[in-house]
């Protein structure tokens, strides 16, 4: 099967930096827009070059450069690009759990966790990118899996790397306990790389009666979830590593709290994905995420009055009831984003308890 093929032909230069391209993909012609941050070779990201950066170019991805007009810095939109955002949440989460449990985790757990969260979004992105490949019908692809695409003969190699060393913590580090617990997450995670990538692994009538409980965003948002609480709760439950005054009921309601986050931070990425026509500098154009991102907020607000007696866990509900304010307002300042500085964006605002771990 033949890579798909961008024409791209460079039509004009509107009053915002960026280049406004032509782009022929499989017989679809279509206008669109290059971040600057791709499209100017001087910069650090654009290593690719310019005509990656056009070759990159989707239609899904594609904006009026007259209407754009803030894109992402090249630090943060490589951040994104190389999926070390997702690696960077999980880091932040679990020792941010880890702070409100008042919990000493061991230094190998957050690389350990960082290891596996990289090439296992690494491979996500690839093998998007070959279903899209074979399939004229599968979900658009966006810059970052292009970019996964033409730079596939680093990040297989890197992937693989980071996959061997995570290998290597837990056969030399992690005690056997931990190695079955954590079991049950490997085998999540392979059931749900199984049914987005391999196609419907349930029978027809479970998958049915499932459906409301297996969207991609649930099933991701939960298994985030569980890898980034999984080691403060085991060694909270055991008590051996646990200090005065934060028994593990009070944090259950924390890392439910945080799923509820993950998953509005995967549905609002969807919901912005999928809209075939933005408004791009109007924001009167609902997608129906900021009532739900505000919803959000506030629950964690009172959840956060609620545990107030102990004022770690309080403050990382709070800090989780920030991040859903602040895709609130991304939801509201959309149309003034760049997509990858809007996706790059949703993702940052998840780094919120960030302050707290060097208190």
């Amino acid at each position: 099967m033949g890579e798909p093929t961008a024409r791209t032909e460079r039509i004009t230069a509107g009053s915002q930096p960026g280049t406004v391209l032509r782009c022929s993909y499989n017989g679809v012609v279509s206008d669109g827009y290059v971040s600057p941050v791709l499209a100017n070779p001087a910069k650090p990201l654009a290593a690719a070059g310019a005509q990656d950066a056009a070759d990159s170019f989707c239609a899904s991805d594609s904006i009026p450069a007259a209407n754009r007009r803030l894109d992402a810095p090249a630090p943060l939109a490589l951040w994104h690009l190389a999926s070390l955002d997702a690696p960077t949440v999980a880091v932040v989460w679990a020792l941010a759990f880890a702070w409100a449990a008042r919990v000493t985790l061991p230094a190998w757990t957050p690389i350990l966790l960082a290891l596996v969260a990289w090439p296992v979004y690494i491979a996500d992105r690839l093998l998007d990118v070959r279903a899209a490949f074979r399939d004229a019908e599968a979900q658009p692809l966006r810059l970052r899996h292009f970019f996964h695409w033409q730079h596939r003969r680093l990040f297989i190699p890197f992937a693989a790397i980071s996959a061997c060393a995570a290998a290597c913590i837990i056969v030399v580090c992690m005690p056997v306990a931990a190695r079955e617990r954590n079991s049950v997450l490997v085998a999540a995670g392979l059931a749900y790389f199984s049914s987005v990538h391999a196609g419907r692994v349930f029978p027809r009538f479970l998958s049915r009666l499932l459906r409301p409980l297996l969207t991609k965003e649930t099933l991701v948002a939960v298994i985030f979830t569980a890898a980034c609480a999984l080691p403060t709760l085991s060694r909270a439950a055991s008590g051996s590593s646990m200090r005065s005054g934060s028994p593990l009921w009070f944090l259950a309601p924390a890392v439910g709290y945080f799923a509820i986050v993950a998953w509005l931070n995967c549905r609002s990425i969807e919901r912005w994905e999928a809209e075939e026509v933005c408004s791009f500098g109007n924001d009167s154009k609902r997608s129906g995420m900021f009532l739900q991102a505000m919803g959000v907020g506030l629950a964690g607000i009172l959840l956060a009055g609620a545990l107030s007696s102990n004022h770690r866990i309080a403050l990382l509900v709070g800090s989780g009831a920030a991040a859903a304010f602040l895709l609130a307002l991304l939801d509201r300042v959309r149309g003034r984003l760049t997509p990858l500085a809007l996706r790059a964006a949703a993702d940052l605002v998840l780094l919120t308890p960030l302050p707290f771990l060097f208190r």
